[in-house]
């Protein structure tokens, strides 16, 4: 009896000095050796692809340890399956970053039913470029201006419930136009080669600085017409192309679009798992923000024709949190719009 009494307790004092011993390891200690997996929602050729993976090829660098970082894609729903994925099933433990659509805080502040997750919880470590979104259309549809589209009818290829289908819903909506949306797209790559095949006329989303960097022969050789920019102010390099929100007929209407232009600061996001260790995330942002200052990030990011222009994790963060607290008012009347059975089931 002493005997398994003494052993007892010699093994509590063990398991006692191994948990304080376990919690003081460093995040150098934990990353070293590691792997971490990058979940991306969309499929390859993509900009959250092309950025994510830009940031895969360097972020390991400026972390202690300096893990390998894997892309890997998962995409799904406009990007909700690597959202639920990440939230719900990854490890909670900053093994796992990801980027999905950067609408998901607006359509959490509609009250969207199909979205099982809270944005808010996601750890944001950064966003490699804030940029303007725009509207295209294929240059043999006839339609050159957001006038035109307001007298004639253009397919236009969407993913799903992401700003893909919400911008050309919400000027048919608010403009006028005559946008007939087509989901189902799994990515950004796929509506481009439905465009130069004919089966859709334009595309309802893409940042300007993607078009610069993965069609800059298409601008060249004016293969699409930039119907609206969107976003809070104009591009400076995009002078001639009105702002989605600056086209609405009063002043409701305009807060509605200009909601909906918000998450355009959230451009590619860089996020985590909640409930990561504070340590960590401490660490891959700090991570983040060296990174995007380095010169070798921005030679290669130059030589790809990326433009950076980040935006730190905590900011991110407090975007989010501020469109998901949106007034009612404002989001009930963007849920109309855009929301709803007819975004999620893809009819």
């Amino acid at each position: 009896m002493k005997r398994t009494t003494l052993a007892i307790s010699v093994l509590g004092a063990i398991t006692a000095a191994a948990v304080p011993a376990m919690a003081q390891q460093s995040v150098e200690d934990f990353y070293k050796g590691k792997k971490i997996d990058m979940i991306i929602g969309y499929t390859p050729g993509g900009t959250y692809d092309l950025y994510a993976r830009l940031v895969a090829r360097h972020l390991g660098e400026y972390i202690p340890g300096k893990p390998n970082i894997v892309p890997r894609n998962m995409p799904g729903g406009g990007s909700r399956v690597a959202a639920n994925f990440v939230y719900s099933a990854a490890p909670k433990d900053g093994t796992v970053l990801a980027t999905a659509d950067q609408s998901l805080s607006v359509e959490q502040a509609m009250g969207d039913d199909q979205l099982k997750i809270d944005v808010n919880k996601f750890i944001y470590i950064g966003n490699p470029n804030a940029d303007n979104n725009t509207t295209v259309v294929w240059h043999t549809t006839g339609v050159k201006t957001i006038q035109d589209a307001m007298q004639k009818e253009v397919p236009m290829g969407a993913t799903g419930g992401s700003t893909s289908s919400q911008y050309p819903k919400a000027m048919n909506a608010l403009l006028g136009t005559k946008f007939k949306v087509i989901l189902g797209y799994p990515g950004g790559n796929d509506i481009n080669l439905a465009m130069e095949k004919g089966e859709v006329g334009g595309r309802g989303s893409n940042s300007w600085a993607a078009w610069k960097a993965t069609r800059p022969n298409w601008l060249r050789d004016k293969q699409i017409n930039i119907l609206v920019q969107i976003g809070l102010e104009k591009a400076h390099d995009l002078p001639d192309v009105p702002l989605m929100m600056d086209l609405a007929k009063n002043d409701e209407d305009r807060q509605v679009l200009k909601l909906l232009s918000a998450s355009t600061t959230i451009g590619r996001p860089i996020f985590t798992s909640p409930g990561v260790p504070e340590d960590r995330v401490k660490a891959l942002r700090a991570a983040f923000e060296t990174m995007v200052a380095d010169a070798k990030f921005l030679a290669e990011a130059k030589k790809e024709n990326f433009d950076i222009d980040p935006v730190s994790g905590e900011k991110l963060q407090q975007i989010v949190a501020e469109i998901v607290a949106s007034p009612k008012a404002v989001t009930e009347k963007l849920k109309v719009i855009i929301g709803g059975v007819e975004q999620n089931t893809g009819r």
